[in-house]
This record gives C-alpha cells, sequence and structure tokens, in this order.
C-alpha cells in the first residue's frame, strides 16, 4: 500500500524581485513527497535548491513572489496561508532545518530557549518537562554535555555544535514534514553519520523528508527519490540507483565526478620552503558556565612551511578553529607561542601586526556572519584592495578575482543577503585573495559549496600554491577534501593532537582508535 502523499507541489515558481529586475529561482517544478519518504533535491548553489525549500514554509522573503498549480500539506492548501496561520504551521506540521545555523539562532538566547521553542509557542508539553525534552533533543542530534550546552548562547559554541542545536529544534516537536536544507554541511563526519541515523530513525517512524544537499553520498544513503535541478528546473529525477548509479543528463555526470572521493589527489609538489608559520606547545583555556576552566587547545605545536598544505581534522569542538584564531593571531594563547615568517607573532599588539597582516588571510566558514550586511560584493572584495587608489582599477580587480572563483560580474553589486550560501563562501574565498597573501588559513573553507564549485575552488588552491608557493592551514571535517588538497595531517580530539603524518600514511595506515574511527564514518558514494 502506497504511503500517503504528505507534502505536494505542482508548478511551483518562485520570482525575486531585485534593484535591477526579476530573478526567477524556482521554474515550475512538480514533486509529491509520502509520508515515511525522504525526497532529496540536490544541484549546484543558485540552482534553486533552496529557494524551493523556504517557499515550502512561506519563507521565500519579501521580495519574493510564489505561485503554484498545488501546494499543500497533507492536503491542506498552502498558498492560502496568511503569515498568521503560517505561524501555527511552521515548527508543529513541518519543520526546517537552515544551512546558516549562526543567523538561525537568537544571539541573545540560550540555547535551550531556542531548542524549546517550538514547544512553548504550541504549547505542546507543559513548563516543567520542557528542560528535559531540550535535553533529549540534543542528545539525539548528538550535543555532547547537553545539559552545559543548553545553558550557553550561540556564540559559545563552535559551528558544528550550531547546527546539532538547530537540527534539535526542529525535531523537537515531531513535525510530520521535515525540511532539512544541507543538515550535515558544518558536522564532523562521526556526528553526520549520528545525525543521518536520527534523520533515518524519524523517516522508519512516519516522518517525510525533503533534503536539500550538495554531498552526493548522504544523498545516496538517505533518498529514495532524487531531483536534479539546474537553473531553477529539474534535469533529472529518480531513484538513487538511476541518479546515481546511470546518471543521464551531462549536468548529473558532472555533479558525480566532482566528488571529492571519486578524483584523484592532486599532483604532489615539490621541496617544502622554509617554515613559515610555527605553532609551539600553544595552550588557551575556557571558562565555563561553571566557572571551571577548560582546555580547548592543549599543548599544540606543528609547522608550516611555504608551498605546503597541513590538514586539521577532528570533530566539532576538539580545537580546530581556536587553532586557526591563534594562528591569526586573533586569540592569545594562555601558554606557547606562534611565530610567522621567522618573527614573533603571537605576542605582538595588533598594531605591530597590521604591517604583515596582508601575508597572512582567512577564509571563514561563516561568510554571513563575517561580511557587513550593508556592503556589496564590490565594497566587501574591494575593502581588501586598499593598496589600488584608482577605482577602474580596483573594480577590475574585484572583477578579476570574482571570475578567478567561479562567479560572474554580475553579482558584484549584490549583497551578502542576496546571494546563496555557496556564493558567499566563494567571495569569501575571493577577498582573502585580493591582499595576494602568503599563508591562507582555510576554517572550513568548502564546506558550503556544491561538489563541482568545490572541485574548482580546490583545484584553484592547488594551482595558487603551484604557482605561488602559497602555504595553507586547512581546517576541514571532510576527510576527502583534506586528503585531496593536504601534504600533511593532525587530527585532533578534544583539544589535543592524537595522530600526524604525511597524509597518505595516516588515511591508509591509522594508529589512533579515534583516526580509524574518523575513516570508517566517512559517507561514500553507493557503488552499482
Amino acid at each position: 500500500m502506497t504511503a500517503p502523499v504528505a507534502l505536494e507541489a505542482d508548478d511551483l515558481h518562485v520570482t525575486f524581485r531585485t534593484g535591477t529586475g526579476t530573478v526567477e529561482a524556482v521554474r515550475g517544478i512538480s514533486f509529491a513527497l509520502h509520508a515515511g519518504q525522504c525526497l532529496a533535491i540536490v544541484g549546484e548553489s543558485g540552482s534553486g535548491k533552496s529557494a524551493t525549500a523556504r517557499a515550502l514554509l512561506g519563507l521565500a522573503g519579501p521580495n519574493a513572489t510564489v505561485t503554484a498549480g498545488a501546494l499543500r500539506l497533507a492536503g491542506r492548501n498552502l498558498t492560502e496561508l496568511s503569515e498568521r496561520q503560517w505561524r501555527q504551521v511552521r515548527g508543529r506540521d513541518i519543520g526546517l532545518v537552515l544551512q546558516d545555523a549562526l543567523g538561525s539562532l537568537n544571539p541573545l538566547h540560550r540555547v535551550r530557549r531556542d531548542v524549546g521553542e517550538p514547544l512553548r509557542r504550541h504549547r505542546l508539553v507543559p513548563r516543567g518537562l520542557r528542560e528535559t525534552r531540550v535535553v533529549d533533543a540534543l542528545t539525539g542530534a548528538g550535543v555532547p554535555e547537553p545539559r552545559l550546552r543548553a545553558a550557553q548562547y550561540p556564540h559559545q559554541l563552535s559551528g558544528g555544535l550550531r547546527q546539532r542545536a538547530l537540527i534539535a529544534s526542529a525535531v523537537i516537536a515531531a513535525p510530520p514534514v521535515l525540511v532539512v536544507d544541507e543538515p550535515t554541511t558544518a558536522l564532523d563526519v562521526t556526528v553526520q553519520a549520528q545525525v543521518l541515523t536520527l534523520l533515518e530513525e524519524l523517516k522508519a517512524g512516519g516522518t517525510a523528508l525533503l533534503m536539500i544537499s550538495h554531498d552526493l553520498a548522504v544523498v545516496g544513503r538517505m533518498a529514495d527519490h532524487i531531483l536534479v535541478m539546474r537553473d531553477g528546473v529539474i534535469v533529472e529525477s529518480g531513484n538513487p540507483d538511476a541518479v546515481l548509479g546511470a546518471a543521464r543528463h551531462p549536468y548529473t555526470q558532472r555533479l558525480l565526478a566532482a566528488v571529492p572521493s571519486a578524483r584523484p589527489g592532486r599532483p604532489k609538489p615539490g621541496p617544502a620552503g622554509e617554515p613559515l608559520l610555527e605553532v609551539r606547545e600553544v595552550t588557551k583555556r575556557y571558562r565555563q558556565p561553571d566557572g571551571t576552566l577548560r582546555d580547548a587547545v592543549h599543548d599544540v605545536s606543528f609547522t608550516v612551511a611555504g608551498g605546503r598544505t597541513l590538514g586539521i581534522v577532528g570533530e566539532s569542538g576538539s580545537g580546530k578553529s581556536t587553532v586557526a584564531r591563534i594562528a591569526l593571531g586573533l586569540l592569545r594563547p594562555d601558554a606557547g607561542e606562534v611565530r610567522f615568517a621567522g618573527a614573533a607573532w603571537s605576542t605582538l599588539r595588533e598594531r605591530e601586526r597590521r604591517p604583515s597582516r596582508g601575508r597572512i588571510q582567512l577564509i571563514h566558514q561563516d561568510p554571513l556572519g563575517a561580511f557587513d550586511p550593508r556592503f556589496t560584493t564590490a565594497q566587501v572584495v574591494g575593502e581588501a584592495l586598499h593598496g589600488l587608489p584608482d577605482p577602474a582599477a580596483r573594480r577590475r580587480r574585484v572583477t578579476d578575482l570574482l571570475e578567478t572563483v567561479g562567479l560572474p560580474a554580475a553579482l558584484a553589486e549584490r549583497r551578502p543577503a542576496e546571494m546563496s550560501g555557496g556564493q558567499r563562501q566563494r567571495v569569501a574565498i575571493a577577498r582573502a585573495l585580493a591582499p595576494g597573501p602568503d599563508l591562507l588559513v582555510c576554517d572550513e573553507p568548502v564546506s558550503a559549496l556544491d561538489v563541482s564549485i568545490q572541485a574548482q575552488i580546490l583545484d584553484l588552491l592547488a594551482e595558487l600554491q603551484a604557482t605561488r608557493g602559497l602555504a595553507m592551514l586547512f581546517i576541514s571535517h571532510d576527510l576527502g577534501v583534506i586528503r585531496y588538497l593536504s601534504d600533511d595531517v593532525l587530527v585532533m580530539k578534544d583539544g589535543d593532537v592524537v595522530e600526524r603524518g604525511p597524509v597518505d600514511d595516516v588515511f591508509e595506515r591509522p594508529q589512533h582508535p579515534y583516526t580509524r574511527q574518523l575513516l570508517a564514518a566517512v559517507p561514500r558514494l553507493p557503488v552499482y
């Protein structure tokens, strides 16, 4: 017996008004999602995936026009809902997990309040039981020390922990339909596996899942049916065997060929240059809500040489991003020191570092939070080109940088909120390249990118390294990306380095049980 249709769209169109006209982001797509099944939508950034997801919850935005021959949730017509009626539906009848956890969680609220919001808004459980339900939801989403994390604010959590808190808030009210937009983008592989298991359990219990993802290995594991979108239309659809195992459309074939695990590693570089970044026995402690001190990073040492890439992997909260901030001079270590280009770095005052700032640049994992929302793309990138006083020369350089990272020049006048997550991430990379740095500190720089653009950016970084002798400190939870780009790798757990060595040695002959656990949890494309 066929399961009932939980969510249905027929001839769905989403059009956005911009300063220069209109953009038709979704052009007449149709689908039916049944209870207990997962429908996955894949495609490049800007293909219309997230616009589709938002339209299904009445969140397309004030500049959007949504039309459809039919848009029904459990038979209810969604096109006629007022905003007040939508608020009664969201969270209880249909949930949403977005890819931008920092922008979705209220910075003024403790995590427990945001996670428990659906229970409070829809009056689903008595007040005295909310805390227990919040802790249970955080535990189910893979959050360690859930009572402690519930008492913290979003900015006190790592990117991965914020994403898990957002997942907990979406599932806590057990909505029959769950829309998950890149739900595992910010997660390391072990927690990703835990979250996917949670989603599989929800599906087995009858929840209908609409999954938006650029991770084809995750889609292969979860989906019962796949839609491939490009430029707002569906170019291919079918079950995983048909789409992933026997793709017919050239666009789908190109997406599959770009998966990091399916690509050969980059050519190994020549001899390493002189040590550029030296991190010596660095420790950083933070005070927790209960007043105790916790080592976020403990006695970490490494060197990054010119022309080489050091990859750092580990679970969310392992200390990877703290190491990056210390390397950049944004955090002062409590013990140890950092040297850059043979000179003191961590002990300097900021005004003393300023002359060398252009030589070490950050590619951030959260560009929306890093950019001034009032700035256009041209202003964001051009801000780093203060050495070019001529406005025309600066505009040409901005255009060149955008083209280098795969963006059209027309995006120069858009603001961050008017771009997709992947487009914003590419702008962040262009911004980091603008001063012509010697060292890039890359903190999850391709986590928000679809596989084809991800492959383009990785190839770009490898080319820049080969032609300019660029050094990179590359932090990622994606082990396929780390193996493709890195020469050496550090594996971190709970602030400590538990394994290190040449990347092929660590991946092929892991010595530490934690490293073996990480490698075993990597999702892989099904073999057909």
